[in-house]
Protein backbone atom coordinates (compact mmCIF):
# COMPACT_ATOMS: atom_id res chain seq x y z
CA UNK A 1 0.00 0.00 0.00
CA UNK A 2 1.36 3.08 -1.04
CA UNK A 3 1.65 5.80 1.35
CA UNK A 4 -0.73 8.78 1.54
CA UNK A 5 1.54 11.30 2.19
CA UNK A 6 3.73 12.23 -1.03
CA UNK A 7 6.75 14.58 -0.95
CA UNK A 8 8.79 15.52 -3.23
CA UNK A 9 12.43 16.22 -2.77
CA UNK A 10 14.21 17.37 -6.11
CA UNK A 11 12.05 15.11 -8.30
CA UNK A 12 12.02 12.18 -6.24
CA UNK A 13 8.90 11.18 -4.47
CA UNK A 14 9.36 10.27 -0.93
CA UNK A 15 6.99 10.02 2.19
CA UNK A 16 7.33 11.13 6.08
CA UNK A 17 6.93 7.39 6.61
CA UNK A 18 10.26 6.90 4.95
CA UNK A 19 12.40 9.74 6.04
CA UNK A 20 11.66 8.47 9.72
CA UNK A 21 12.81 5.16 8.80
CA UNK A 22 16.22 6.54 6.81
CA UNK A 23 16.47 8.42 9.77
CA UNK A 24 16.37 5.93 12.42
CA UNK A 25 18.46 3.34 10.36
CA UNK A 26 21.50 6.10 9.59
CA UNK A 27 21.70 7.00 12.94
CA UNK A 28 21.64 2.87 14.35
CA UNK A 29 24.00 2.27 12.16
CA UNK A 30 26.24 4.94 13.07
CA UNK A 31 25.81 3.90 16.78
CA UNK A 32 27.10 0.34 15.63
CA UNK A 33 29.56 1.49 13.84
CA UNK A 34 30.94 3.75 16.03
CA UNK A 35 31.03 1.53 18.69
CA UNK A 36 33.17 -0.93 16.57
CA UNK A 37 35.27 2.14 15.82
CA UNK A 38 36.31 3.84 19.29
CA UNK A 39 38.82 2.84 21.78
CA UNK A 40 36.86 4.20 25.11
CA UNK A 41 33.59 5.75 25.77
CA UNK A 42 35.37 9.18 25.56
CA UNK A 43 36.72 8.15 21.92
CA UNK A 44 32.99 7.00 20.85
CA UNK A 45 31.67 10.56 19.87
CA UNK A 46 33.95 11.43 17.17
CA UNK A 47 33.82 7.97 16.02
CA UNK A 48 30.45 8.48 16.16
CA UNK A 49 30.60 11.23 13.68
CA UNK A 50 33.14 9.71 11.49
CA UNK A 51 30.55 6.44 10.72
CA UNK A 52 27.46 8.63 10.22
CA UNK A 53 29.74 10.52 7.27
CA UNK A 54 31.25 7.07 6.46
CA UNK A 55 29.17 4.11 6.80
CA UNK A 56 26.16 6.69 7.23
CA UNK A 57 26.13 8.09 3.52
CA UNK A 58 27.13 4.84 2.06
CA UNK A 59 24.27 3.16 3.53
CA UNK A 60 22.25 6.47 2.68
CA UNK A 61 23.22 6.56 -1.17
CA UNK A 62 23.65 2.82 -1.38
CA UNK A 63 19.62 2.90 -0.84
CA UNK A 64 18.87 6.16 -2.97
CA UNK A 65 20.94 4.42 -5.50
CA UNK A 66 18.27 1.52 -5.60
CA UNK A 67 15.45 4.19 -5.48
CA UNK A 68 16.17 6.42 -8.10
CA UNK A 69 16.55 3.83 -10.99
CA UNK A 70 13.39 1.92 -9.59
CA UNK A 71 11.23 5.29 -10.12
CA UNK A 72 12.38 6.41 -13.15
CA UNK A 73 11.41 2.67 -14.50
CA UNK A 74 8.00 4.22 -12.97
CA UNK A 75 8.02 1.95 -9.88
CA UNK A 76 6.85 2.74 -6.26
CA UNK A 77 10.45 2.68 -4.08
CA UNK A 78 10.45 3.48 -0.90
CA UNK A 79 12.94 2.92 2.06
CA UNK A 80 11.70 0.62 5.36
CA UNK A 81 14.00 0.00 8.25
CA UNK A 82 14.35 -3.49 9.61
CA UNK A 83 14.25 -2.36 13.62
CA UNK A 84 14.85 -5.91 14.77
CA UNK A 85 18.19 -5.92 12.92
CA UNK A 86 18.94 -2.50 13.65
CA UNK A 87 18.78 -3.37 17.77
CA UNK A 88 20.88 -7.03 16.82
CA UNK A 89 23.55 -4.46 14.89
CA UNK A 90 23.79 -2.49 17.89
CA UNK A 91 24.06 -5.08 20.60
CA UNK A 92 26.46 -6.88 18.36
CA UNK A 93 28.91 -4.21 18.39
CA UNK A 94 29.69 -4.85 21.80
CA UNK A 95 31.01 -8.19 21.09
CA UNK A 96 33.21 -6.59 18.21
CA UNK A 97 31.33 -7.08 15.05
CA UNK A 98 28.07 -6.14 12.95
CA UNK A 99 26.14 -8.11 10.99
CA UNK A 100 24.39 -5.15 9.36
CA UNK A 101 20.97 -5.11 7.57
CA UNK A 102 19.23 -1.77 7.94
CA UNK A 103 16.55 -2.28 5.87
CA UNK A 104 15.95 -2.57 2.33
CA UNK A 105 14.01 -0.22 -0.67
CA UNK A 106 10.54 -2.08 -0.95
CA UNK A 107 9.92 -1.75 -5.00
CA UNK A 108 6.33 -2.52 -6.36
CA UNK A 109 5.64 -2.41 -10.12
CA UNK A 110 6.06 -3.86 -13.53
CA UNK A 111 9.95 -4.92 -12.94
CA UNK A 112 11.45 -7.65 -15.73
CA UNK A 113 14.22 -9.63 -14.82
CA UNK A 114 16.61 -7.25 -16.52
CA UNK A 115 15.26 -3.92 -15.21
CA UNK A 116 15.44 -5.73 -11.98
CA UNK A 117 19.24 -5.97 -12.21
CA UNK A 118 19.75 -2.76 -12.98
CA UNK A 119 18.07 -1.80 -9.95
CA UNK A 120 19.92 -3.67 -7.93
CA UNK A 121 23.07 -2.74 -9.34
CA UNK A 122 22.82 0.77 -8.97
CA UNK A 123 23.45 -0.07 -5.29
CA UNK A 124 26.73 -1.09 -5.31
CA UNK A 125 28.13 1.33 -8.51
CA UNK A 126 26.97 4.31 -6.05
CA UNK A 127 29.62 2.47 -3.41
CA UNK A 128 32.16 2.62 -5.55
CA UNK A 129 31.65 5.89 -6.72
CA UNK A 130 31.68 6.88 -3.04
CA UNK A 131 34.75 4.97 -2.24
CA UNK A 132 36.69 6.41 -5.28
CA UNK A 133 35.49 10.27 -3.95
CA UNK A 134 36.79 9.31 -0.73
CA UNK A 135 39.70 7.85 -1.97
CA UNK A 136 40.60 11.17 -4.38
CA UNK A 137 39.85 13.23 -0.83
CA UNK A 138 42.74 10.84 1.10
CA UNK A 139 45.16 12.34 -1.11
CA UNK A 140 44.42 16.16 0.23
CA UNK A 141 45.89 18.04 2.84
CA UNK A 142 43.00 17.59 5.01
CA UNK A 143 42.87 17.80 8.99
CA UNK A 144 43.24 14.75 11.02
CA UNK A 145 39.52 14.39 11.38
CA UNK A 146 38.38 14.28 7.67
CA UNK A 147 41.69 12.09 6.77
CA UNK A 148 39.94 9.46 8.99
CA UNK A 149 36.61 10.29 7.45
CA UNK A 150 38.39 9.65 3.60
CA UNK A 151 40.22 6.48 4.99
CA UNK A 152 37.17 5.30 6.53
CA UNK A 153 34.74 6.17 4.04
CA UNK A 154 36.68 4.83 1.08
CA UNK A 155 37.68 1.23 2.87
CA UNK A 156 33.40 0.76 4.05
CA UNK A 157 32.42 1.89 0.96
CA UNK A 158 34.66 -0.49 -0.65
CA UNK A 159 33.47 -2.98 1.09
CA UNK A 160 29.70 -2.53 1.24
CA UNK A 161 30.46 -2.69 -2.48
CA UNK A 162 31.54 -5.70 -2.54
CA UNK A 163 29.22 -7.20 0.32
CA UNK A 164 26.11 -6.63 -1.73
CA UNK A 165 27.23 -8.77 -4.16
CA UNK A 166 26.89 -11.73 -2.40
CA UNK A 167 25.35 -13.69 -5.01
CA UNK A 168 22.19 -15.46 -3.16
CA UNK A 169 19.33 -14.57 -1.34
CA UNK A 170 18.25 -11.60 -1.16
CA UNK A 171 21.39 -9.76 -1.56
CA UNK A 172 21.57 -7.42 -4.89
CA UNK A 173 24.73 -9.95 -6.04
CA UNK A 174 21.81 -12.70 -6.97
CA UNK A 175 19.88 -10.61 -9.15
CA UNK A 176 22.90 -8.56 -11.11
CA UNK A 177 24.14 -12.44 -11.85
CA UNK A 178 20.29 -13.83 -13.27
CA UNK A 179 20.72 -10.20 -15.37
CA UNK A 180 24.17 -10.12 -16.74
CA UNK A 181 26.83 -12.22 -15.57
CA UNK A 182 29.89 -9.50 -17.18
CA UNK A 183 28.09 -6.81 -15.02
CA UNK A 184 28.14 -8.63 -11.86
CA UNK A 185 31.88 -9.71 -13.04
CA UNK A 186 33.36 -5.95 -13.41
CA UNK A 187 31.06 -4.51 -10.29
CA UNK A 188 32.55 -7.62 -7.98
CA UNK A 189 36.62 -7.06 -9.86
CA UNK A 190 36.01 -3.03 -9.19
CA UNK A 191 35.51 -3.80 -5.76
CA UNK A 192 37.72 -6.19 -5.05
CA UNK A 193 40.47 -4.52 -6.74
CA UNK A 194 39.55 -1.32 -4.31
CA UNK A 195 39.27 -3.35 -1.11
CA UNK A 196 42.78 -4.15 -2.36
CA UNK A 197 44.29 -0.38 -3.05
CA UNK A 198 44.08 0.00 0.99
CA UNK A 199 47.39 -2.63 1.52
CA UNK A 200 49.11 -1.81 -1.96
CA UNK A 201 49.11 2.30 -1.32
CA UNK A 202 49.22 2.12 2.82
CA UNK A 203 45.94 4.52 2.81
CA UNK A 204 45.89 3.72 6.47
CA UNK A 205 49.07 4.70 7.04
Amino acid sequence: MHPINQIRIGGISTSEFELRDILKAWVAVSIAFGIILSNSVADFYSKFVIASLTVGIGFLFHELGHKIVAQRYGCFAEFRSFDKMLLLAIGMSFLGFVFAAPGAVMISGRVSSSRNGRISAAGPLVNIVLALIFLGLSFLALPKLFKEVSFYGFVINSWLALFNMIPFGMFDGSKILKWNKLVYGLIVGASVLLMLANNFMNLGA
